[in-house]
């Protein structure tokens, strides 16, 4: 599919990669009721979805999923879940294992490529919500979920409409070299941060797993993705783990009309996590880079976000 001009045109002190960032990361907040359901899934674990629900019965529902050491009330999904509701569309907002304020009850957890959660979730809203119309949006490590999702499997249920990927980190590696660079290091910090933070009462609970030792080594993201992430989940090390997680191979498989949106001054982004070849080749793939947008950071008018906009205008194309 031909990739798409994007017409993404913020406010001049928006146009810093750096500032939507940090903006909409730390200073946006979005006001949303949601109601809790607790799913049991398929290896006997559970995950948290929090719901909204538009005024009128709807049979169209939205998937969000959140990013690295995110929840489901992060404003980039409540963002876009006030709107689809507001246009008849129920939305869940998914707690990936352990991020509800809960430990969830394995050793392992979530990662970048797992979607064995999604296909239960799935399932759920089509066997017991009986939702004909499901559309599926992810952000940053959530994005590369879906994309991994869609391609990666010969057979996607029909009543999946279509994917959306906002701030996709398509070639995991690529991503992570990025992380560590000088110019993220307040991130990388923060994130290790948060990740450490939960290993830490993991440990606790399986103290066979891991020695103080070992935890002690953790100094960067690659180390902890090297220790914990990769043995946690069936991966020999990092590098494998992010090999075998990274969506930039499956993009070419992908046959559900997906939008993926990547902006260019995303300073979380290599170059192969823009899948411009990918996309020119498969016709049910749209690839939209904004000049400007961050990660995660496409601020635009009235608290609605320019990618929240852009999805509305996707799954309604669609339709």
């Amino acid at each position: 599919m031909p990739i798409i001009t994007s017409t993404y045109k913020p406010r001049f002190y928006f146009k810093s990669g750096f500032i939507s960032t940090v903006y909409s990361g730390m200073f946006r907040r979005v006001a949303l009721n949601q109601d809790r359901e607790r799913l049991t899934v398929s290896d006997g674990d559970f995950i948290d979805l929090d719901w909204s629900f538009s005024n009128k019965k709807s049979d169209a529902c939205i998937v969000l999923l959140h990013g690295l050491e995110g929840h489901a009330q992060r404003p980039y999904l409540t963002g876009a879940a006030r709107l689809f509701n507001s246009n008849n569309i129920d939305a869940v907002s998914v707690n990936f294992r352990g991020c509800s304020g809960e430990s969830n009850l394995k050793y392992s957890s979530y990662h970048s490529g797992a979607t064995e959660d999604l296909v239960d979730i799935i399932q759920h809203l089509i066997s017991v919500k009986n939702y004909s119309k499901i559309y599926l949006k992810g952000i940053s490590l959530g994005a590369n979920i879906i994309l991994k999702y869609l391609g990666e499997r010969d057979c996607i249920p029909a009543e999946v409409k279509a994917g959306i990927a906002i701030s996709a980190p398509c070639d995991l590696n690529g991503a992570c070299v990025e992380l560590h660079k000088l110019k993220n290091k307040p991130y990388a910090n923060r994130f290790l941060k948060h990740l450490k933070a939960s290993l830490k009462v993991k440990i606790e609970k399986f103290p066979n797993e891991m020695s103080l030792e070992t935890f002690n080594s953790i100094k960067t993201l690659r180390d902890f993705d090297n220790v914990y992430t990769s043995k946690a989940h069936g991966f020999n090390d990092a590098a494998d783990y992010y090999k075998k997680s990274s969506s930039l191979q499956f993009i070419p498989n992908i046959k559900t009309p997906t939008l993926i949106i990547n902006a260019l001054n995303d300073s979380f982004l290599s170059p192969e996590c823009y899948p411009v070849k990918e996309a020119k080749y498969n016709p049910n793939v749209y690839l939209e880079m904004p000049e400007h947008g961050g990660h995660v950071g496409f601020i635009d008018r009235k608290n609605v976000y320019y990618n929240e906009k852009r999805a509305l205008e996707f799954v309604n194309s669609i339709d």
